[in-house]
């Protein structure tokens, strides 16, 4: 399969999109200019004005018109230039995107996927360094997903397409230039459902977004040091595949829970208190949570990578719970 970068697999399933006359593309700066991390450069010139939007600096509006085109018939694909902008246009995303096909006792969809971006580490402050996908996943009636790969962004991305309801689709601007293998043609990975990315015996590793890639490395350094970690990606925050994460806990009886946003504000405490409703018997020691520090993110460069969790202090975290057993 071809080997392309996380920012072409997302043009790719665009491009594939916009052969269907309903989808257009809407959102700042994403035609002239490009995008503003280059996803949709010379999507302009190649499908003109009425398929690629510019906006005004309104993300309520942006939000506003993308639900009112999704449920009058067309497919927008709505982009908030970062997800801390998404706090402008809130109120749209969970009083009526998340609301109105429930509300219209399901005679009205909101076909509406809103693109953003997510992460921390690029010295940013702490208003636009924020990582607060796992708010969304809180809100019934969206769908959050957070993939990691190249391959998941380009097949999730085509799945949300295929979605009658709202796609809260986050993608972490430091995944951007990893490159994978993906296949040229259209495909879907299916939405609701975690994968192993590496099979381990002794301590299951759980994580989304750019820490799946950070525990991929974590498990290195624990291989290491003869400890063999399970990585499983979660992929979407909502719907959650339990089954899979339980699956792999029951195998090592052992789990830590790792993501980039701040301890305690995050979407990794439920999942954990999810989890120990089922498996408290089948775990020697309670699930780990390891996340950002809860502060707002330093501009700083030295604190803001303290305030990251790293390979080393996942590593860390799990080698440490192997020593308790």
């Amino acid at each position: 399969m071809p080997i392309i970068t996380y920012r072409e697999a997302i043009r790719q399933a665009l491009r594939e999109m916009l052969t269907d006359p309903k989808v257009f593309l809407m959102g700042e700066d994403i035609g002239a200019y490009g995008g503003a991390f280059a996803v949709t450069k010379g999507f302009l010139a190649e499908y003109g004005e009425e398929r690629v939007r510019d906006t005004p600096i309104s993300e309520s509006v942006i939000v506003g018109a993308g639900i009112g085109a999704a449920m009058a018939g067309a497919r927008p694909v709505v982009e908030i230039m970062t997800i801390n902008f998404t706090l402008v246009a809130f109120d749209m995303i969970v009083n009526h995107a998340a609301k109105i096909h429930a509300m219209s006792g399901g005679r009205v969809n909101v076909p509406l996927i809103m693109r953003t971006v997510t992460g921390s580490g690029n010295q940013l402050g702490a208003q636009h360094s924020q990582n607060i996908e796992g708010h969304y996943a809180m809100v019934p009636g969206l769908k959050v997903l957070v993939p990691s790969t190249p391959y998941d962004a380009k097949g999730m991305l085509l799945a949300a397409y295929d979605d009658p309801n709202p796609i809260f689709f986050a993608e972490h601007f430091a995944l951007y230039n990893t490159k994978g293998e993906v296949p040229a043609e259209a495909y879907r990975v299916p939405l609701g459902q975690a994968a192993v990315v590496r099979e381990g015996t002794d301590i299951t590793l759980m994580a989304y977004s750019r820490m799946t890639m950070t525990c991929l490395r974590a498990a290195e350094l624990l291989a290491a040091q003869g400890i063999a970690a399970e990585v499983v990606d979660l992929r979407t925050l909502r719907p959650l595949d339990l089954e899979t994460l339980l699956t792999s806990i029951r195998k090592t009886h052992c789990a830590v829970m790792v993501e980039e946003a701040a301890r305690g504000t995050s979407i990794g405490g439920t999942i954990i208190a999810e989890l120990e409703q089922v498996v408290h018997r089948d775990i020697t020691l309670p699930i780990r949570w390891v996340a950002g520090a809860p502060v707002p993110i330093p501009y700083n460069a030295a604190l803001e990578k303290l305030a990251i969790p790293s390979p080393e202090t996942i590593a860390d975290a799990a080698a440490e719970m192997m020593r308790m057993e």
